[in-house]
């Protein structure tokens, strides 16, 4: 059992867990993730590792209530445990000195962008961040990427705060200032990864994606989490889970994440199902 150290809403539904965790926040790098089993019952889902601190021997998950899972996850509080935490998992960032990086984070996409942007910084990197979301009220980790930021931005779909826009016209902003982009980071949904390429790719900024198909061990065994890149199949669990933009099937990438949209629907809709019939319990218990 994981104990919760720590359990906090950063935005509507998006939770951050500190959980205790010593040999895995000793052995992490940036870019690595664990899989995480609530209970006996539960499915086992990858989440990125955010931070960790190896003297506390806890690591930080950020967590986007979308499906059961992940709603379930995002009801526990401190002092509670997760069953199973395993990790850390896939290959870490390629981190090193290649001059200007921009981070892009979109929603809860920031929390992975976040320890590669520190990490490349802590390289002598000029860093910019890009941290997206749809409304002020669901922008994360502002305050900690500005940070580490040497120019930081903020941007939001209805103008509600920062930039009026997507972090793609952030970004072509920045290209058509004349600024040397080295390397880009973009983290977050997959229409957002894709866009993100799509500006890079005629400037010939090296570009690099975060992937999230649907994993189960981890380890390469059962291929659920296959994506094509470059033409060729490779799993995201253990070549991953970041890989080249430009080269990225984005399309056959999104079609195997609605492979189980209906079960997913399913599984949530009885669950809450269930919690609102424990509540009609426990009221007429009192």
């Amino acid at each position: 059992m994981y104990k919760i150290i720590d359990a906090r809403f950063l935005a509507e539904n998006v939770k951050l867990f500190e959980i205790e965790a010593p040999k895995i926040a000793k052995k992490r790098k940036a870019g690595q993730f664990v899989i995480i089993r609530i209970d006996e019952h539960g499915e086992r889902i990858p989440l990125t590792i955010a931070n960790s601190d190896p003297e506390k021997g806890t690591i930080t998950i950020i967590v986007q209530s979308v499906g059961k899972t992940t709603t379930k996850l995002n009801s526990l509080e401190k002092r509670e445990s997760i069953l199973d935490v395993v990790g850390p998992l896939g290959t870490p960032s390629h981190i090193e000195k290649v001059g200007t990086t921009v981070s892009i984070g979109g929603g809860v996409g920031t929390a992975i962008a976040f320890p590669t942007a520190a990490e490349m910084k802590r390289q002598g990197n000029y860093v910019i961040t890009i941290n997206g979301a749809r409304t002020k009220d669901l922008v994360i980790l502002e305050d900690e990427m500005k940070a580490l930021s040497d120019e930081s931005y903020v941007t939001t779909d209805d103008g509600s705060y920062g930039f009026h826009g997507f972090v793609t016209q952030k970004l072509q902003e920045l290209i058509d200032e004349g600024k040397k982009l080295d390397l880009v980071l973009a983290i977050g949904p997959i229409p957002m990864m894709r866009a993100v390429a799509e500006v890079t790719r005629p400037h010939g900024i090296k570009t690099i994606v975060s992937l999230n198909p649907v994993m189960v061990d981890g380890t390469g065994m059962c291929g659920g989490c296959r994506v094509v890149v470059d033409g060729k199949s490779q799993f995201a669990c253990v070549d991953g889970p970041e890989f080249d933009a430009h080269l990225v099937d984005f399309k056959n990438l999104m079609n195997r994440n609605k492979m189980y949209a209906k079960q997913e629907h399913d599984a949530l809709e009885n669950y809450n199902h269930e919690c609102r019939l424990d509540k009609k319990i426990e009221a007429l218990s009192e």
